[in-house]
């Protein structure tokens, strides 16, 4: 199906659906029985970024940005960025040792009910197979539907599947790139490294000060039209319980955007028989739309609605690197006590090497929060 062919589906299952392209008709759908019920689950941050497993999740960016240690670390490592770039690391990344039904024997062990992969990361290379990414797991690296794995994984472990894009942030992610020699200005891989838009404000000094700004500069109408698309092509392939997304969408060009892609989801899980949500941060959605999730924090009060706090049991990042931190199950479960007391769900996350195992101090965490949970669940779970 083209670009043109999905845009035009997505206008039908609005016009037919019950739901409509906007926040008065949206906010009549209801957050799912079985999320208020479950409360906890896991999230995971597993990609390209795992290989050079250096800095954080976010070395794709910071590789290029000659104010980060990484981008000195790359050069001496794998050598100049115009001779080994981002996109080399991709036939390194084989997850020769990816058990998804290990993986989902743990997650139940450890009392999660529900499991969010990141299928497609700021880096733009998409876990999982579409149409719509030549740059994909399937075609390239592991050569394996990683998420359509951990799907069926999941689901004979009776856990629910969610899912995670990030792909908004990719129009500038990679844009340090542009700022001197490097594989990022070459066109022949523009289809990955994305426009890499660069402009002040979105570069290395100021992007954490203009992240949370709503006004400031938008996406292209071409890129919006093809994120909504690559989007619901995902809904429709996983058909994710919660669709979880990271924080610019909030921003002012993504609104039209958003209210369809809404109502496109809500009215295909009405098609599917299925409960879902959305997992937003900052302003993007209304809280009687979808779900507002709090990053690395909590609340100090009790929510009249529903939230969700995210946070990794790693505490220098999301994804693997080689000298990670870790938090104890303590500290995760007093969080999840103080979370759930107050109209909240937890989503822990885990960051598995690149050959698709687990480390050894994330396995301690979530199996001693499963022996907790199987002794005093009942004052979780509801």
């Amino acid at each position: 199906m083209t670009t043109h062919e999905y845009l035009n589906q997505i206008e039908a299952v609005i016009k037919y659906g019950r739901y409509r392209n906007n926040w008065h008709s949206l906010s009549h759908h209801k957050t799912p029985s079985w999320y208020y019920r479950d409360k906890f689950g896991v999230f995971i941050h597993w990609g390209i970024y795992s290989v050079p497993a250096y800095g954080n999740e976010w070395y794709a960016r910071a590789m290029y940005d000659k104010n980060c240690r990484e981008f000195e670390h790359h050069i001496k490592t794998y050598g100049p960025q115009d001779k080994f770039g981002y996109k080399d690391f991709i036939p390194m990344f084989t997850a020769e040792k990816y058990d998804a039904e290990e993986w989902a024997s743990l997650f139940k062990k450890a009392g999660a009910r529900f499991v969010m992969p990141v299928c497609e990361h700021h880096d733009g290379f998409a876990m999982y197979e579409t149409e719509f990414n030549r740059w994909n797991a399937k075609a390239m690296g592991p050569c394996r539907d990683v998420a359509g794995e951990l799907k069926a994984a999941c689901e004979k472990e009776g856990l629910t599947f969610c899912a995670s894009t990030h792909r908004a942030e990719h129009y500038f992610f990679m844009n340090m790139g542009r700022t001197f020699d490097s594989d990022v200005n070459d066109d022949n891989y523009r289809d990955f490294y994305g426009p890499a838009y660069y402009s002040p404000e979105f570069d290395s000094g100021t992007l954490h000060i203009t992240t949370a700004d709503t006004y400031s500069t938008g996406a292209s109408r071409e890129w919006l039209e093809d994120w909504l698309v690559r989007t619901c092509e995902l809904i429709d392939r996983y058909q994710p319980s919660i669709l979880y997304f990271d924080w610019w969408i909030h921003n002012h060009s993504f609104k039209p955007y958003l209210k369809k892609l809404c109502a496109y989801y809500y009215n295909r899980a009405e098609e599917w028989g299925k409960e879902v949500t959305i997992n937003y941060k900052h302003e993007a959605f209304p809280p009687t739309v979808a779900i507002f999730d709090v990053e690395r924090g909590a609340l100090t009060h009790i929510s009249p609605v529903p939230w969700q706090t995210d946070t990794a049991i790693g505490k220098r990042s999301w994804g693997y690197i080689k000298d990670n931190e870790f938090k104890s199950a303590r500290q995760i479960i007093t969080d999840l006590i103080d979370i759930v007391s107050k109209n909240g769900m937890l989503l822990l996350n885990i960051g598995p090497k690149a050959d698709g195992t687990i480390t050894d101090e994330e396995t301690a965490v979530l199996l001693e929060t499963g022996e907790w949970l199987r002794k005093n669940g009942e004052g979780i779970y509801q």
